[in-house]
């Protein structure tokens, strides 16, 4: 059995659903999986899903879509520095260095893609839903699908979208690059994996793959010789290090900064915890051009510009001094998380965690949002599990509303996943909007 990951394998171009392709573009591989990314209905409802602040009035804050962007953007310099390494002192199998900044630039434009509305409290609200009111319709599934509803999960959910929902009528659902989707795989796990329920490790705190798609990953996994751990659990794929990196460095400093355009965080605050991590080193001309900017605002954004740019440079040095370790599955780490400025960064995250992310808005909110996934939950579920023995003629309605491609399930697994899936690609305005007509509080105009 290898002990050690190789860029011939990991690199692999071939689609998931269609095998290689013999098409010659412009475009590379990896640049044809960002556009189709970009062209996908999932991707586009990013622009009403919640990124910190839901449902916000204020054109300036983060969504879902301008987060993704920001961290693809990110991800492509990591990966390129990293090509540039590999291509030094590894076989790439000719592969160029921007190449492989496209691949992480294209698994980090989906890293969200199956997030559900109200960010991650929607998650918790889906979940809290299966363990409370939806536990009776759990009946008769494996331990391991009963696991898949109750611990409902983002990533598992986008690796869902990517492969299976989006474009439904292909197999393989974008028929993207292994090396993507291997790279958008940051926990390469089942639901449930024995030994595995506590663990710190980063690769295994959450899980990233549903029974359902079990068998795309598997062979995911084997295309680019990840090594395996047990029981359908793998190594991540070394570029998935820099996809994460790149969406650590995005909401650490620029979810940040969002709470202090929006007055949640001072800029006396602020300038103390960015400006050392912008200017890591003595450099008078930028120090100088800092200095000259008069408005506070134009003052954080210098500071956010180049602190992203500290971080980058930083991620990258950690990759390098724990290349081998990668290569061998050992390295457990987030990258950040060896970052020099660590003190900096944990104090924004407090401070997030304390001034941004809690306060009354943002939680009266998310707090709705339990109110509105559980209500649309309690009227989608028993209309789309139900036989027309059971079901009731108002569940007959509510089914009528649901679009065909969620009411295809043959088994009662694949329509609980079907409802989650509906749900889940929801954006935050639709959701509340159809919570709001199916609960009888607003009528459809026209």
């Amino acid at each position: 059995m290898a002990t050690k990951m190789e860029w011939k394998d990991l690199l692999l171009s071939d689609r998931l659903g269609r095998g290689a392709s013999t098409s010659a573009e412009v475009r590379s591989q990896y640049q044809r999986d960002f556009d189709r990314i970009v062209f996908s209905t999932a991707f586009r409802r990013l622009q009403d899903k919640t990124q910190v602040f839901p449902l916000a009035e204020s054109d300036y804050v983060r969504t879902r879509l301008t987060h993704s962007i920001e961290v693809s953007s990110v991800g492509r310099s990591l990966g390129t520095l990293i090509g540039g390494m590999v291509r030094e002192h590894e076989q790439s199998n000719g592969v160029a260095p921007q190449e492989f900044g496209n691949i992480v630039a294209a698994a980090c434009l989906a890293h969200d893609i199956g997030n559900p509305p109200f960010g991650h409290s929607g998650e918790q609200a889906i979940r809290a839903w299966f363990e409370s009111r939806g536990c009776a319709f759990l009946e008769t599934l494996t331990p391991a699908e009963t696991q898949d509803l109750l611990k409902f999960e983002g990533n598992a959910q986008g690796f869902r979208v990517l492969t299976r929902l989006q474009n439904s009528q292909n197999a393989g659902g974008l028929q993207l690059t292994y090396a993507v989707l291997g790279a958008y795989t940051k926990y390469p796990k089942q639901s449930v994996v024995p030994g595995m329920e506590k663990s710190k490790k980063v690769s295994e705190k959450k899980f990233g793959i549903y029974q359902a798609e079990l068998p795309h990953f598997r062979e995911i996994a084997d295309k680019l010789g990840l090594l395996p751990k047990r029981n359908d659990a793998w190594v991540r794929h070394p570029l998935t290090f820099l996809v994460e990196a790149a969406d650590d460095i995005c909401y650490r400093v620029i979810d940040f900064e969002d709470g202090c355009r929006l007055g949640r965080v001072s800029f006396s605050e602020a300038e103390p915890l960015l400006r050392p991590i912008a200017f890591p080193k003595a450099e008078k001309e930028a120090t100088n051009s800092y200095d000259s900017i008069e408005d506070t605002k134009g003052k954080i954004e210098y500071l956010r510009a180049r602190a992203i740019n500290t971080l980058i440079y930083g991620a990258a040095d950690t990759f390098r001094d724990n290349y081998e370790r990668i290569m061998r599955g050992e390295f457990e780490d987030d990258l950040i998380s060896h970052s020099p400025f660590l003190p900096q960064l944990r104090k924004i995250k407090e401070q997030s965690v304390s001034q941004v992310y809690a306060t009354p808005s943002v939680v009266h909110i998310e707090a709705a949002g339990f109110e509105v996934l559980g209500g649309l939950l309690g009227r989608i579920v028993p209309a789309l599990v139900g036989d027309e023995g059971t079901r009731t003629a108002q569940d007959d309605k509510v089914r009528q509303l649901i679009p065909p491609q969620f009411r295809a399930g043959n088994t009662k697994y694949e329509k609980l996943l079907a409802a989650t899936d509906f749900v889940s690609g929801m954006t935050d305005s639709f959701a509340v909007t159809l919570y709001r007509r199916l609960s009888g509080i607003e009528l459809p105009s026209g």
